[in-house]
């Protein structure tokens, strides 16, 4: 072979060598190019949807969703039982999630969630056993209130009536189903025949956050009953001794009377001591606001036809207490009912400015009325 013929085959090899390594280098380009970019993709879509399954479901939605979590419940079960219900959006990040903070103590027990609920927040109510998010409505029943005000109330702020609120707390077999869960606050007094609404007296007054947009009647009551419930049952320690009110539905019987006759703590105390008084001498109460509540109308004076009303809560008509509550309360009525003043007053009365005068006899007050009422 010539020299010639060599070297053009040598150049003819290297030109070869030259492209092949140009393609391997393209190839190798292009592989590493896709890597990086399925890694890229990966990574951005992972982030995503790890981001994703953090954030609420619906975080305009605040409906209600009772929830249920069984005792013994593990965080692999809650997360399901969540997922379920369109609480959470993934299972396996909650579980994740959960890990990561190192959260753990979950309660079981019955929740109400909604779908616009963070994860911390959905941890933390679990932890607690309550809602923690910010409340979506505040409702303020206000003391001195029967049961017909506060349902007007609830209807102004939701989407059912005050009839309907006033159908459930009324059906007999549903009071019965409350009377089971709160046995030392609701009991057998409530359902006497005579009584006109099972739990009148019994929503206590107060300040009642909702952390859902449309809380059933049934939530709003349990509500409303767990805080009478707090309120009410410490005090029961200290009926003993005192002249005829001798259990829960006499006391929250008499708190409410005083809630009506008073507007300060000092007042109800020293009424609540005519109303004992009256009782060991054998006098009925005679107090206005029974009256009133009996003739079932709203009005500002009561006349003494008014005073012959036949009814077991006009306490012109009866000895004693009326049959049950005419109202809700203010705790200061409560403490009033347990811890009157002692006095020998058997008469009062409210002047036009509200300020409250006293008498021991008839004649007495008989001359108070004609200095400040007639």
């Amino acid at each position: 072979m010539s020299n010639s013929d060599f070297k053009t085959q040598y150049k003819k090899r290297l030109k070869n060598r030259i492209e092949e390594a140009s393609k391997v280098r393209k190839i190798v380009a292009v592989i590493l190019t896709v890597f990086t970019l399925v890694l890229v993709i990966g990574g951005l879509s992972g982030y995503f949807y790890v981001k994703s399954a953090l954030e609420p479901v619906d975080p305009g939605n605040n409906k209600q969703v009772d929830v249920e979590i069984p005792m013994g419940s593990s965080t692999s079960g809650i997360a399901k039982i969540l997922e379920e219900n369109d609480i959470i959006k993934n299972d396996m990040i909650f579980r994740f999630y959960t890990k990561f903070k190192n959260e753990s103590g979950f309660q079981a027990g019955s929740y109400q969630f909604t779908s616009s609920m963070t994860l911390d927040e959905v941890i933390e109510s679990l932890k607690t056993g309550k809602l923690v998010k910010a409340p979506a409505v505040e409702v303020t029943v206000q003391e001195g209130l029967d049961l017909e005000e506060i349902a007007d109330i609830y209807a102004e702020k939701f989407a059912f009536t005050s009839e309907e609120f006033m159908d459930k707390v009324n059906d007999e077999e549903y009071v019965k189903t409350l009377m089971e869960q709160y046995p030392k606050l609701l009991t057998e007094d409530i359902l006497q025949e005579e009584i006109r609404y099972p739990l009148e007296g019994y929503l206590y007054a107060a300040k009642y956050p909702f952390y859902i947009e449309d809380p059933s009647i049934d939530k709003i009551v349990k509500e409303m009953l767990d805080k009478t419930q707090s309120v009410v049952l410490p005090y029961l320690n200290d009926l003993e001794g005192l002249e005829n009110v001798k259990n829960v539905h006499d006391l929250v019987t008499m708190a409410s009377l005083l809630e009506n006759e008073a507007r300060t703590a000092e007042s109800r105390q020293k009424i609540a001591g005519v109303f004992y008084n009256r009782f060991g001498e054998d006098m009925p109460l005679q107090t206005d606001p029974t009256v009133l509540y009996a003739k079932g109308e709203h009005q500002e004076k009561v006349y003494y036809k008014d005073l012959e009303i036949e009814s077991p809560y006009n306490t012109y008509h009866v000895k004693g207490l009326p049959v049950g509550p005419i109202s809700n309360f203010n705790k200061n009525a409560l403490e009033a009912a347990v811890k009157p003043v002692e006095h020998d007053h058997l008469y009062f009365l409210a002047d036009s400015e509200g300020e409250i005068h006293y008498a021991d006899t008839l004649q007495e007050h008989n001359k108070l009325k004609e200095k400040y009422i007639n």
